[in-house]
């Protein structure tokens, strides 16, 4: 190009974009619109849906980015690669554009993120479904700064990731991946996530826009079936709040459709709502050849030209993981003047993100290879507390836990049970990429469940027994010597679940959808069979979803869940066994009593609750959201609020006292729930508007504040818009939803207001500690 002023950054943004895109020709625009991804698949395991059909006939490097590329498609994550070696890919291929292009613009390098950079040898922290637990945004933000750092360290620029979905039908595979069922707890931790990684240097994308976990059936893919005012204040609220509070750079489209409208292709969806009603000003990305869908998938277009056409139309900017539906976009095109205006408006938010990541300035460089540490002890120091926190004791019949440091003789049990793996979620390298590379093993040291109770009690005979396999009938003889270790044992560390995979080659995972909430294969059986011995049982669920596991209590001295908590888990999960850290993770989503009970979140309105004879059919979950047990006790007293009344645009602060009244220090989640009795539209019967993780030595009190403004109980009412209407809101305060031991009433007052620009933020300070008791 002869007209390079935009390499000079002293040259304002938008004039530096201008000239560029004066510069470039439509060739050379459109693709900065698309990605290029070397996929050298060895073997027929996929990590995308569909890869194996659209990998086939793909053109080398050198002929697709002839015009330039707008992105890298995994360097890292596709086939593995130590730090250096992927550098080494990524200068090579950088060079390439900077040197064998017209237009020498660098690419962005994009790579997945849910649980760690995915690449060999990084650091695996717990699912996000684990982060829900921990109801911790500033370790979540940690966690993130942590793998941004990571990331920026050995040129990658965008981690696709976080996943802002919530659950709603437990089924669904990637329940794991996310952070619960509550929208403003998965508000609040993807914001804090997105904060962590932006502020390392790396673009966060947000996923899966919009409603991929409300699919029909708990299916991947399938239809969504939920209209607006649903859309509005379940699913997309964690999103709003991502785009305005913590400022999120990108937006992945969802694979559904929702009202027959498939999200790709969805105008109201990626423009007005997005960047009308939010002020969005980031890029848009397809999820893998979402684009290519419409045509082959929804049958909303003829051809890939048409395709491609209709969602960048939608206001989709970037195609990924590669380019082709977006390079037919001008053929027989019958509008091309606004599909060139599309493409200038696309192209702008592309080089906006070059530009800020210095990728336009004069003199930009890949960086040289060289050894970088992706596993470092501040990584695992992370991941540990990440897993501390997220286990959840749910229950403690038999007073069992801790377990004495002499316990002589400990079986553990279960079909994962010595797998390390099965601590970590589908989109960890090793789950993710590993199967298809066996010489690799985990690419990084991992302890199983049994070594690490040999760490923690080393003074036991700690045996281990499969039991069944996970998910087919298991041998007689299997169970039979699983019953005899648990005979002989002091105490059985029973351990069923999960173990993640992609496209059903796991029991949890993307495409990994379940049957049914009862456990996968025979584990139930097994259970029965060892609390069928007298020996005292500690059951753990190792899982990515919550199962049905109401048969079993009372009847197992301990329950404990843990959502695959990442690499550290199996140390975590030890040393809470042997009370060497107070369990204190509280439950994203409910566990359910009986698998009747789906789909079914603790959000439901009035009908979709348990009532009397409303249905032969109870669900009653058998543990409550927000549920979470200690070693020690908490009480919640004194719900104390400033004000009786407010009008519809004040705020109320409403204060909470709690107690450690044990014997041990610990730390609970307090918890703060709105009712709505009387509103214009059905509401859930209660909602949670605010929480504080809490840290209490024995004994000691402290009083939590939460200020809310009137925006927190704002709802869509009948004429689909955002509204806070007059009236009483209850607002209740415990440690679930189902111990809720304070109440206050609070009158709304004034006129209805319609909500343009909410604060969606609940503010918790803790105004005071009171001395210990002696």
């Amino acid at each position: 190009m002869t007209d390079e002023v935009w390499r000079d950054p002293k040259v304002s943004a938008d004039e530096r974009i201008d000239a560029l895109v004066a510069a470039l020709t439509v060739e050379e625009k459109i693709a900065q619109l698309g990605a290029y991804w070397a996929d050298e698949r060895t073997s027929g395991e996929i990590i995308a849906p569909m890869q194996d059909v659209f990998s086939e006939g793909r053109a080398s490097f050198e002929r697709v980015v002839r015009d330039g590329i707008g992105q890298l498609t995994r360097v890292f994550g596709t086939s593995p690669a130590s730090a250096r070696e992927g550098m080494a890919r990524i200068r090579d291929a950088q060079r390439h554009l900077i040197e064998a292009t017209t237009t020498a613009i660098p690419a962005i390098v994009h790579e997945e993120c849910l649980t760690g950079f995915t690449t060999l040898g990084a650091t695996v922290y717990p699912t996000a479904l684990a982060w829900g637990a921990t109801f911790d945004p500033d370790l979540v933000e940690e966690m993130a700064r942590a793998i941004g750092r990571d990331m920026a360290a050995v040129g990658v620029h965008q981690g696709l990731s976080p996943v802002l979905d919530v659950a709603t039908d437990y089924r669904w595979g990637r329940v794991e991946e996310t952070m619960g069922e509550d929208p403003y707890v998965v508000g609040t931790l993807a914001s804090a996530y997105v904060q962590g990684l932006q502020d390392a240097g790396v673009i966060a994308t947000l996923k899966h826009f919009a409603g991929h976990a409300s699919s029909r059936g708990g299916r991947n893919h399938a239809p969504v079936a939920i209209g607006e005012r649903e859309l509005r204040d379940l699913v997309l609220p964690p999103f709003e709040m991502a785009v305005r509070v913590a400022g999120a750079r990108s937006v992945m489209n969802s694979y559904t459709e929702t009202d027959r409208v498939p999200a790709a292709a969805d105008r109201w969806l990626l423009t007005d709502l997005l960047r009308g009603e939010w002020g969005f000003e980031g890029t848009v990305v397809s999820d893998y050849w979402a684009v290519a869908f419409l045509k082959s998938k929804h049958g909303v277009a003829g051809t890939m030209a048409e395709a491609g056409r209709l969602a960048l139309h939608a206001g989709l900017d970037v195609e990924l993981p590669d380019i082709s539906a977006f390079l037919q976009l001008r053929e027989d095109d019958p509008d091309p003047d606004r599909t060139a205006s599309d493409i200038d408006t696309a192209v702008r938010r592309v080089l906006r993100h070059k530009l800020d990541l210095g990728l336009l300035d004069e003199g930009w460089a890949p960086a040289e290879p060289a050894e970088y540490d992706l596993d470092s002890p501040v990584n695992r120091d992370i991941a540990r507390r990440m897993a501390e926190k997220s286990i959840v004791l749910l229950e403690d019949t038999a007073g069992v836990l801790p377990l004495s440091p002499q316990t002589p003789r400990i079986a553990v049990i279960g079909p994962c049970a010595d797998d390390p793996s099965a601590l970590m979620g589908a989109y960890s390298y090793p789950v993710h990429v590993l199967p298809r590379h066996p010489e690799c093993g985990l690419g990084l040291d991992a302890l199983s469940i049994p070594d690490a109770v040999r760490e923690s009690f080393p003074a036991a005979d700690v045996v281990v027994e499969r039991g069944c396999p996970l998910q087919t009938p298991g041998a007689a003889e299997d169970l039979a010597r699983a019953v005899d270790a648990a005979t002989d044992a002091d105490v059985a560390v029973v351990v069923v679940g999960d173990h993640a995979g992609m496209f059903g080659k796991g029991t949890s995972g993307e495409g990994s959808d379940a049957p049914s909430l009862e456990l996968p294969g025979a584990q139930a059986d097994l259970v029965e069979a060892i609390i069928g011995t007298g020996t005292p049982v500690v059951l753990v669920v190792l899982s990515g979803r919550p199962y049905a596991i109401g048969r079993f209590v009372g009847r197992a001295a301990a329950i404990l869940q843990a959502f695959m908590p990442g690499v550290e888990g199996a140390g975590a999960l030890a040393r809470i066994l042997a009370g060497e850290v107070n369990p204190s993770g509280h439950l994203p989503v409910q566990v359910p009593y009986g698998a009747a009970a789906l789909p079914h979140t603790y959000l439901a309105p009035p009908l979709g609750q348990d009532g009397d004879r409303i249905s032969n059919l109870s669900i009653a979950p058998a543990f409550p959201f927000g549920h979470g047990l200690s070693y020690t006790t908490f009480a919640v007293d004194d719900l104390v609020l400033d004000r009786a009344e407010m009008p519809t645009d004040g705020t109320v602060t409403a204060t909470v006292t709690v107690s450690n009244t044990g014997d041990r220090a610990g730390e609970t989640v307090v918890q703060l729930y709105s009712a709505d009795p009387v509103a214009q539209v059905t509401r859930p019967v209660q909602q949670l508007v605010g929480y504080a993780r809490i840290a209490l030595e024995a004994g000691e009190t402290t009083a939590v504040a939460f200020r809310l403004h009137a925006d927190r109980f704002s709802f869509t009412g009948l004429a689909r818009r955002r509204i806070v209407e007059p009236g009483e809101i209850v607002l209740s305060a415990g440690l679930s939803v189902g111990a809720l031991s304070r109440s206050q009433s609070l009158v709304v007052t004034g006129a209805a207001r319609d909500v343009v620009d909410p604060v969606l933020r609940t503010e918790v300070v803790q105004p005071l500690r009171a001395p210990a008791v002696p």
